[in-house]
């Protein structure tokens, strides 16, 4: 820790405020902030004192505080210097900083080097960045519970039984000409067993962590000249998409966010599905039917005319998608005797006819995901989603082995089930994660 850079920046959101904070930490942290202050700086007391540059002229005046190693964020010597919200004075102090002997932070170091100082693991650092993106009151509670371990005292417990059972099956090893069974085969089954369905339960659980993170994750899809860009348009609230009469204008992917109650709701708009097309309308067909693999809920829509003809085109491609909506679009040119179909909601894109059924049930979805968030919800990423379930694949992998009596390949599998819960919480990491998560931080956290 003492062969490190001392690092500054400002740690308060850009723009004017009343009060803004420039933050140090690293080794000279103290001798810098008492420099700029002009006097010595007791830990975890408020100086109020004027910063001066090297000609000795007031900078500003503000607060000035000390926290000493290891009782601070970094686990360094940290130093926040608070003074008013002006950019031009919070730029002049971190260059008086750097001048002083600081280097200027890069985006997400402060918290990179709590992780490094064991004050944070990874998915507390990664719910840090959460906790400050969070939307609403339930998504921040939730990355709250993330900051406070909730998530990683899960993961650490299941990687933990994890190991002791490999322990277990690579002593085993050196009895191989015993049956397993007489050497606690049956009690290693039932504990596998056991860490199997705890693992369902939180890779369950991350899911609805990433859901609330990320907000729910639309597509829309269906035949070509249903509507859909139309639709898109429509919920948007502005001519996203380019809207034609011939089939096919749609090429590619075109994603737009809406909120529904404070939940964010990704909408994305794909190529219509059919049979046939031009080189480039088959592309696009790949990409809707790739991103379908990626989505929480279908929004499908068909011609209200002939809604059983398109159903056919898309019925496999969202056979794995586990939310689905039914859209039947220009139900201003049905008959006024037509019956409302009651699987589908009937719509107009064109005069707005149905879409307050349709926004009440994308509320309705979006307040359901919301819901997850109760008790003991914590935030969750994608990568923590892959991570979970890697180690399923391998645990369920472990289980075949070992009742094949392969205890060799049972260890290796168990290994690679504890490395893939380590990669979460990063007590197995590789560098290039690091940089690639600390990367999408502000610059001051």
């Amino acid at each position: 820790m003492t062969d490190r850079d001392t690092i500054a920046a400002i740690a308060t959101a850009p723009g004017a405020g009343g009060v803004g904070i420039v933050r140090l930490s690293g080794p000279k942290s103290r001798a810098i902030a008492e420099a700029l202050a002009a006097r010595e700086l007791v830990p975890r007391t408020a100086h109020y004192v004027r910063f001066r540059d090297e000609h000795d002229e007031t900078i500003d005046d503000g607060i000035a505080l000390y926290f000493a190693a290891p009782a601070s964020y970094t686990g360094e010597d940290v130093v926040e210097l608070q003074a008013h919200g002006s950019p031009a004075v919070l730029h002049e102090l971190v260059a008086r900083c750097v001048t002083l002997g600081a280097r200027r932070a890069r985006p997400g170091e402060f918290s990179e080097r709590a992780f490094l100082e064991g004050r944070l693991d990874l998915a507390q650092a990664e719910a840090v960045a959460d906790l400050i993106a969070a939307a609403d009151v339930r998504a921040a509670r939730a990355a709250r519970r993330a900051l406070d371990g909730e998530f990683s005292r899960r993961v650490d417990a299941i990687a933990d039984e994890l190991l002791a059972i490999r322990v277990h099956v690579e002593a085993a090893i050196d009895f191989a000409d015993e049956p397993i069974d007489t050497l606690g085969g049956e009690q290693l089954r039932v504990r596998l067993r056991d860490n199997a369905l705890a693992l369902d339960d939180l890779l369950k659980a991350a899911e609805r962590g990433r859901r609330l993170r990320d907000g729910l994750h639309a597509v829309i899809v269906g035949p070509p000249n249903a509507g859909k860009s139309s639709l898109l348009n429509v919920l948007a609230g502005s001519e996203r998409a380019i809207v034609t009469d011939i089939a096919g204008t749609t090429r590619d992917l075109l994603h737009e966010t809406i909120r529904i109650d404070g939940v964010e709701l990704t909408l994305v708009d794909t190529a219509g599905l059919r049979e046939g097309g031009d080189v480039i309308e088959r592309e696009g067909m790949r990409r809707a039917r790739g991103e379908l693999q990626r989505a929480d809920l279908a929004l499908v829509v068909l011609d209200a005319r002939d809604p059983e003809g398109g159903r056919a085109a898309v019925i496999d491609a969202i056979a794995e998608v586990p939310l689905r909506v039914w859209v039947h679009n220009k139900a201003d040119l049905l008959d006024a005797d037509t019956r409302q179909p009651q699987d589908a909601l009937n719509v107009s894109a064109r005069t707005g006819a149905g879409l307050e059924s349709l926004h009440a049930r994308l509320r309705e979805l979006a307040q359901g995901n919301a819901d997850a968030a109760g008790e003991g919800a914590f935030t969750a990423r994608a990568r923590h989603v892959d991570a979970l379930a890697i180690a399923r694949e391998h645990l369920a992998q472990a289980s075949i082995e070992l009742d094949r009596e392969a205890l060799d390949l049972a260890a290796e599998s168990l290994r690679l089930a504890h490395d893939a819960l380590g990669e979460i919480t990063g007590r197995v990491h590789a560098d290039d994660l690091l940089g690639h998560i600390f990367s999408s931080f502000c610059i001051g956290k």
